[in-house]
């Protein structure tokens, strides 16, 4: 690959990962946008393995309190701690992983073009943009702590929805939070734990796939998309919280529009 290729793409998977506005949607479309070849299953699973490297870094202390909580929690046969985050954060992903094993070859082949991800990039959009007013008006918004067992299903039946391309993983999650009574922030944090195990989920089928494909891996351009990718989601994380409040969520519902409105004007049929 191409030095500014790398630097680029592994950017992009960085900022778009967390943000409501779909990594996979900005990497399928980039490299058509641009002129550039694929960059490769590899390359793929080298970027999402460094906003893993983010995630688990900037929640260190969650993770670890909720590993060590869960880990006591199943010795003791009682709730103890954070383990119920942790239980929750299992049980959200059930759904995706189901999902993903029975449709992934589907969606791959069938739910790829632009014209599909314009449309989910522009519904999804107005959804959220439908959740974050729906929270506004919530007079006691709840944190993550509170989900119920259905809500948490809810969520992870939403997150499922985001094999399709264009839909967001961070965005579809959020925005189930919200409409279920969760103030921003820990619509966003939850989000943001139940994409651990998502993309390792992801990153594990990808490396499998990758263990039978014929073809040289560049060790080199692998390892400059862990490191940027996992600077620039470490980055992007901070920052979202930080000024998520005071932002909102509609700068990310109107650049989804923009976007998909821009696709449908370049690749709708004439």
């Amino acid at each position: 690959m191409d030095p500014l290729h790398i630097i680029v793409l592994a950017i992009v998977q960085g900022i778009t990962e967390f943000l409501p506005i779909s990594s996979s949607a900005h990497l399928i479309l980039f490299p058509r946008l641009a002129g550039w070849e694929d960059q490769g299953l590899a390359f793929d699973v080298a970027v999402h393995l460094g906003t893993l490297l983010a995630v688990v870094g900037y929640f260190r202390r969650d993770v670890l309190a909720m590993g060590r909580d869960w880990g006591r929690s199943l010795w003791l046969r009682q709730r103890v701690g954070d383990s119920r985050l942790a239980w929750a954060v299992l049980l959200g992903t059930v759904p995706v992983g189901l999902c993903g094993l029975l449709f992934n070859d589907v969606i791959a082949q069938a739910l790829r073009s632009p014209l599909v991800i314009a449309w989910t990039t522009i519904g999804f959009g107005l959804l959220l943009w439908l959740a974050d007013g729906v929270a506004r008006r919530v007079p006691r918004p709840r944190d993550e702590h509170s989900l119920t067992r259905l809500d948490i299903l809810l969520i992870g039946c939403a997150q499922a929805l985001a094999l399709i391309p264009g839909t967001s993983r961070s965005g579809i999650t959020m925005t189930a939070g919200l409409l279920l009574g969760l103030s921003r922030a820990a619509a966003a944090r939850f989000s943001f734990l139940l994409s651990i195990p998502v993309i390792l989920l992801a990153g594990g089928l990808s490396t499998w796939e990758l263990i039978f494909e014929d073809h040289p891996v560049h060790w080199v351009a692998m390892g400059a998309g862990v490191v940027l990718s996992a600077l620039s989601a470490y980055a992007c994380i901070h920052l979202f919280l930080k000024l998520l409040d005071r932002l909102g969520l509609f700068p990310f519902v109107l650049y989804r529009l923009l976007l998909g409105g821009v696709l449908l004007f370049l690749f709708y049929p004439s």
